[in-house]
Formats: C-alpha cells, sequence, structure tokens
C-alpha cells in the first residue's frame, strides 16, 4: 500500500507562510492499494488538491471513508471534483447522527444546501452512494478490506484500519485517551473506569500489530490540561499507543492549527527528549502534506 499525507492540520485550514513545510490543509489521506484501488480517509479541505490529481484516472471508483463529520474532516467534500462529472463512482462510508438520527447521506447533505453552497447534494453527476457503517462492519475494496472501530470524540468517530497482502495501517481520525470523568472520591469512579479500561482495551486489541499508524496528536501534555474533554491527544498519548499497539511506524497529525512549522518541529523535538525511542518502539514521523510512505 501507498499513503499520502493530502491533509494534516486540525480544526481549520491555515495556509500562509508559517505552514509551509507541514501544510494548512485540514485531514485527508490518500490510501493506494497494490492494484491502484483508491480509497480516501476524510475529506478536509486536502482532498480539493487530491482531486486534481485524478483526471487521467476517469472515469473512476473512489472509496471515501469519514471519521466524523465535524467541519475539518468534511469540508472539502463539496469541492471534490468528480462527484461533478458523469461516469465516476463516488463511495462515500461512515457513521450515523445520532443528534438528529440521520444517515450518512442526511448529514452530508446539509453542507451541500443553497444557504452553505451553490450546488445541491442531488444535482452531483457521479454515480453517488452512502454506507452508513455499524462498529467493526468491514468493506472491501479491491483487495483491501476497511474495518472500523468507535474511538473516542465528542461525536461518533470511526478509526478505520486498512488490511491488504498482509500490510496494516491504522487512523485514529480525533481520538482523546479514555477519561474518567469523576472524581476519585465519587461514588461511580470505579465502575466508569472499568468501562473505560475496557474501551482502552479493545481499541488497543483492535490496532495491535499494524504497520503504520496515524494518529491524532493535537496537543502537548502543558497544551492539553486546559482542553480536557475536546477529544483530541498528545504527542505522549500517542506514543503510549504506539508503544502499546506494537505499531511499527507512528505519524503524528492533526497538528494544532496555530503552530507554526518551526513550533511543531520544536514540540515534536521535546517529545523525543521526554520519550527516547527504545527497542520496538515505533519510528516516529511527523505528518506533512505531499508526503508519501509505501508499506
Amino acid at each position: 500500500m501507498k499513503i499520502r499525507f493530502w491533509g494534516v492540520r486540525g480544526s481549520i485550514a491555515c495556509p500562509g507562510p508559517q505552514t509551509i513545510k507541514y501544510g494548512g490543509n485540514t485531514t485527508c489521506i490518500e490510501i493506494r492499494t497494490d492494484e491502484n484501488d483508491l480509497i480516501i480517509l476524510d475529506a478536509g479541505t486536502g482532498i480539493f488538491p487530491l482531486s486534481h490529481t485524478l483526471f487521467g484516472e476517469l472515469p473512476l471508483t473512489c472509496h471515501i471513508f469519514i471519521t466524523h463529520t465535524h467541519w475539518d474532516h468534511i469540508q472539502g467534500l463539496p469541492f471534490f471534483i468528480p462527484t461533478f462529472i458523469p461516469g465516476n463512482t463516488v463511495r462515500l462510508h461512515g457513521a450515523f447522527d445520532p443528534i438528529n438520527n440521520g444517515d450518512l447521506r442526511e448529514v452530508l447533505s446539509r453542507q451541500m444546501e443553497y444557504c452553505y453552497f451553490p450546488v445541491r447534494e442531488a444535482e452531483l453527476q457521479a454515480n453517488m452512494h452512502y454506507v452508513t457503517l455499524r462498529e467493526r462492519q468491514t468493506i472491501q475494496v479491491g483487495s483491501a478490506r476497511v474495518t472500523n472501530i468507535f474511538m473516542n470524540h465528542p461525536v461518533l468517530n470511526f478509526g478505520y484500519r486498512v488490511e491488504c497482502r498482509g500490510k496494516s495501517v491504522f487512523f485514529t481520525g480525533d481520538h482523546e485517551p479514555m477519561t474518567n470523568v469523576y472524581d476519585i472520591e465519587d461514588d461511580g469512579f470505579p465502575e466508569y473506569q472499568t468501562l473505560m479500561d475496557q474501551k482502552h482495551q479493545s481499541i488497543t486489541e483492535f490496532i495491535r500489530g499494524v504497520d503504520v499508524l496515524i494518529a491524532d496528536t493535537s496537543y502537548t501534555p502543558e497544551e492539553y490540561k486546559t482542553k480536557k474533554g475536546w477529544g483530541h491527544g498528545t504527542f505522549d498519548t500517542s506514543i503510549h499507543l504506539g508503544r502499546e499497539t506494537g505499531a511499527k511506524h507512528l505519524f503524528f497529525t492533526h497538528h494544532e492549527p496555530t503552530r507554526s512549522d518551526a513550533a511543531l518541529e520544536k514540540v515534536f523535538q521535546e517529545a523525543m527528549e521526554r520519550h527516547p525511542r527504545q527497542p520496538g518502539d515505533p519510528v516516529y514521523h511527523l505528518a506533512r502534506e505531499g508526503l508519501i510512505f509505501e508499506v
């Protein structure tokens, strides 16, 4: 499989001179199987430049897997050019919306209503297919299998494991380590802690042994103190997850949008000094736009 990062920022796109090296687009990852099947993880603003590379493959079939429907993960979708071209087939996969009890198509169609965008979803010219996934449902994409698991975020967020010919990649989407919302002296603390421990173990086992782990690494530990419950991880929690799951390579992504390239490299270096690489640890990488990694 070949992985290419098209968007590595969290929350909001932040193009400019301070983000030239790592990029300012929000989350989008392209995965190509050995047979060149196209899998796209999330449709942040990075999916727009990705779409410009696909004209030579028309008519194409692509499979887009949405981790969750917060804007930074879907805002590029209305600008995904293949959806406007007859003959293309676009298959979108993601979770249902428990707030409005809507399926994936209803959720994604809202951002293409006239008050937000000049083209309605019903006017798209490609063959559009929507698959509202159940947890741990597996989708076959050519020679690849894509299976999901619920992660920890303020809305339903799927982490996706992509497996192809003995190789595997896991993307967390947005994920905050499981946290007990009770104080230790509260009556509900022990029971809730058991629930959190079980969910953490479930996620860990699901990821175990992947060749590539791509993890939400929005904050430093110091920043996290004021951002608990926002649904994001830190360098330290991602390193812990990588070590615990036996991942071979760990890519830090969903970079904090106010962090410049220089500041990003600084906090990365500080994390490496706090956690010197030990035998068996993953190889650590900062995800950046344009980076291609083959597994």
